[in-house]
């Protein structure tokens, strides 16, 4: 079954692909969004943190292995609106530093095949499209922006505040942190947000997470020239003879086999899935992987050193809304230490059900709940190298394999130090214990929120998949716009990056549509 063609195919409905259809709309292009999953359900158990955590509820069913082979369930997320689905909506632009190539504890980053400032009105763009909350200066890396946040930062409640004003005593700068929200806390009765505790690592069942369903799909599809097809899972991408453009996207529709076509054809999968497509689709012109003659493609592998960590505030911790403090005077180093460490961030507010894999099986719920009432969530990124073996294969059965070696891991230990002994100005307890509920089960590698890398873009076709503006070097019509192209990671949250380059390649189509 075949249909008529499309001028571009947008595979995948996430911060790279959701966000690219809603540029391209208004161009009057018939655009193709095909997304494998369907709409996130909206039920009770969206807020549910037993469903959401404990059961995995909206995990996918997917089997990844890892480098010895053993299968493990990837914390992955198939939804109209992808991994945003499910994301904490923090929306930090990447540092001036984080493009240029500079030195860490374990080797040198690559530069970028563009700065900073090239990105930085799409960055601009990006807040205004995901509404995103913050103040600029308060955190002393905070790169030069051509416009303010276009909305005020979330209020902290009483305890954050307590915290920040102890931080800051004590000779820190922490700041507010970028928040994609539909809140309006000057109109709460008005406000689509309701400020809840169930938004970080939940779907949110009122549609106020400015994810990439309700920001970007769904507008794009008040326009009539834009079609989204659900559960269409793409197994591969089909050449002309010559291998120089994509004719062909051959997807499983409920089982059923359907055949699209278009003028352009984007790739925004994700980092893993976007390189296992590319694998899958190898021919006799590219018999590596398609766009795969540099043997790039799946290589870099990135994901963050991350740690979820609970501090126990001496007194109960009543906020519901905790992800509004960052604290960044360690991302570029530290005077006891010349490496980059990262950023400490906070995250959702946990709650008893949460602590269930890492209590002793007697423990009793309300002992579980009493912890959580006087928890203080944290989360903490520091920069993973992008290793050329650090890399996604696929085995005959199309199933992932993730070759991955953690590197930078002492930054990473100096960054939780770094915590530890913040916590006497917080009023807290001095012990950090791990969260793992945040982190993909038992298996690190599984937490997969921030996957970078794979198809990297750069100018030299024989280092890179993708040329400057995330077209593949070795073909005419196909493009990659997920945080695949990431030759480097940083140690924010990619999402904002990727909303901000869908926006830069949307202006590029838009130009060679013209």
């Amino acid at each position: 079954m075949s249909t008529e063609p499309y001028d571009i195919v947008i595979i995948g409905s996430g911060a790279g692909g959701g966000t690219l259809a809603l540029k391209l709309a208004p161009s009057g292009k018939r655009i193709l969004l095909l997304e494998r999953g369907d709409y996130l359900p909206r039920e009770k158990e969206n807020w549910s943190p037993a469903d959401v955590f404990v059961d995995n509820r909206y995990v996918s069913k997917d089997t990844w292995y890892d480098l010895s082979g053993t299968p493990f369930q990837p914390g992955v997320h198939y939804f109209v609106g992808g991994a945003t689905k499910m994301f904490g909506a923090a929306m930090f632009r990447l540092r001036q530093h984080d493009f240029i190539a500079h030195r860490t504890a374990d080797g040198m980053t690559p530069d970028w095949p563009i700065r900073y400032e090239d990105l930085e009105p799409y960055y601009t763009q990006a807040e205004k499209l995901y509404h995103v909350h913050g103040r600029r200066g308060d955190d002393p890396t905070d790169p030069p922006a051509s416009a303010p946040y276009p909305y005020p930062p979330v209020s902290h409640e009483p305890r954050m505040q307590e915290i920040a004003d102890g931080l800051r005593r004590a000779g820190y700068t922490p700041s507010y942190a970028p928040c994609g929200v539909l809140l309006d806390e000057a109109d709460r009765p008005s406000s689509r947000c309701i400020r809840c505790n169930t938004c970080d690592g939940y779907p949110c069942l009122v549609h106020a997470k400015a994810d990439a369903e309700v920001i970007a799909v769904r507008p794009a599809l008040e326009y009539p020239n834009v079609t989204l097809v659900r559960n269409a899972q793409v197994q591969r991408l089909e050449t002309d003879a010559g291998g120089r453009a994509v004719t062909r996207v051959i997807a499983d529709c409920n089982g059923q086999r359907v055949e699209y076509a278009g003028s352009i054809v984007v790739v925004s999968c994700g980092a893993a899935n976007s390189a296992r497509l590319l694998l899958m689709s190898a021919n006799e012109k590219h018999p590596h992987g398609l766009a795969n003659g540099s043997d790039m493609v799946g290589r870099h592998y990135m994901f963050h050193n991350a740690i979820a960590l609970v501090a126990l505030s001496m007194r109960e911790n009543p906020t519901v809304f905790q992800k509004t403090l960052t604290i960044n005077d360690f991302y570029l180093g530290a005077p006891d230490y010349g490496f980059p460490l990262g950023n400490i961030q906070m995250i959702g507010k946990s709650q008893g059900p949460m602590f269930k894999e890492d209590a002793p099986k007697f423990a009793p719920g309300f002992a579980l709940d009493q912890m959580a009432r006087h928890a203080v969530d944290f989360w903490l990124t520091s920069e993973d190298l992008p290793l050329p073996q650090n890399r996604v294969t696929v085995n005959p059965k199309g199933e992932i394999h993730l070759h991955y070696e953690f590197t930078n891991v002492e930054p990473a230990n100096r960054l939780r130090q770094k915590l530890q002994e913040m916590l006497r100005h917080m009023g807290m307890h001095p012990h950090l214990i791990p969260n793992r509920a945040y982190m993909g089960k038992h298996i690190p590698i599984a937490g997969v929120a921030h996957q970078s890398g794979t198809c990297r873009f750069g100018s030299d076709p024989r280092t890179s998949v993708l040329d400057v503006n995330c077209k593949a070097h070795e073909l005419d019509n196909l493009y990659v716009v997920d945080t695949s192209f990431f030759p480097s990671i940083g140690a924010v949250n990619p999402s904002l990056t990727a909303i901000a380059n869908a926006l830069r390649v949307g202006d590029h189509l838009l130009q060679r549509f013209a």
